[in-house]
């Protein structure tokens, strides 16, 4: 069993706290979405859980453990973390693209060492890319690219991933595939938290939501149970309907919130 407990984390830039005094734990088995609006801190949130960014002051543990004691090599080998919009710069093949999850000291030029083949080729079916192994990491679709930067993450079998907006930019098709597959991820066992937008995805696949507004973690539980219209108006600020439940949960979004008319309400109700 694998878990993060973080408490009263504040982190602060430029003068600004961007999150605060934030507390969150999750564990294996868990997908965990974490939602907000934007610039909401999401994504500093989830920085600080990776070990990337150090908390002005509150504490993050991994079983128990200060994330700040780790190694690199440590903290690498436990958690893998999936950047927003990761890129390839270098025209490098899909195959050592996955590679370099393996271990920072892999050779620049020629073969793979041949222990790492047999790893790499899982990953390669697992993502559904062996066509694309010797392809250039640079000429890959946004969807083959998000695949080819998961299994980099995975390939050394981390118990925890952490991802930021894994579908940004994503059509439908590809949206679906990677949901499901961080839900299949935490269902055999991982710890999956990913920062998502897409409100009705993030419902039906995550296990638990966590909701962040202004730095700050306002409610966390299961999908159906916290996602509410007050909620869509409270933290997003726009008026909608939740339908469904579990797997068929919908949120649709009607219109902006009409900040004067929510004013006008809460002093009638005070």
């Amino acid at each position: 069993m694998t878990e993060i407990a973080a408490t009263g984390l504040v982190v602060r830039r430029g003068g600004r706290a961007i999150v605060q005094n934030a507390t969150l734990r999750a564990q294996s088995g868990e997908l965990v979405a974490v939602i907000g609006a934007n610039g909401a801190g999401k994504s500093t949130l989830l920085a600080s859980l990776a070990g990337l960014l150090a908390p002005d002051s509150g504490t993050i543990l991994i079983d128990g453990r200060a994330i700040s004691a780790f190694t690199r090599v440590e903290l690498a080998r436990r958690r893998a973390y999936l950047p927003q919009n990761p890129r390839c710069e270098w025209p490098i093949s899909v195959e050592r693209l996955i590679a370099l999850g393996l271990t920072p000291t892999l050779p620049v030029f020629g073969d793979l060492p041949p222990a790492f083949e047999t790893r790499i080729t899982e990953m390669l079916m697992q993502w559904d890319l062996l066509p694309q192994r010797e392809q250039a990491a640079t000429t890959l679709s946004g969807g083959e690219l998000t695949r080819a930067m998961l299994a980099r993450a995975l390939v050394g079998d981390p118990g925890i991933l952490i991802a930021d907006e894994p579908i940004s930019g994503l059509d439908p098709r590809h949206a679906l595939d990677t949901l499901k597959r961080l839900h299949d991820l935490a269902k055999a066992g991982k710890l999956v938290i990913a920062a998502l937008h897409d409100l009705t995805l993030a419902a039906r696949y995550a296990t638990r939501l966590v909701v962040i507004d202004r730095g700050r973690v306002v409610t966390e539980g299961r999908p159906g149970e916290i996602l509410t219209p007050s909620l869509l108006r409270e933290v997003f600020e726009v008026e909608g309907n939740i339908t469904g439940a579990d797997r068929t949960i919908a949120v649709d979004y009607i219109a902006p919130l009409d900040r004067d008319a929510a004013s006008a309400e809460r002093r009638i109700e005070r």
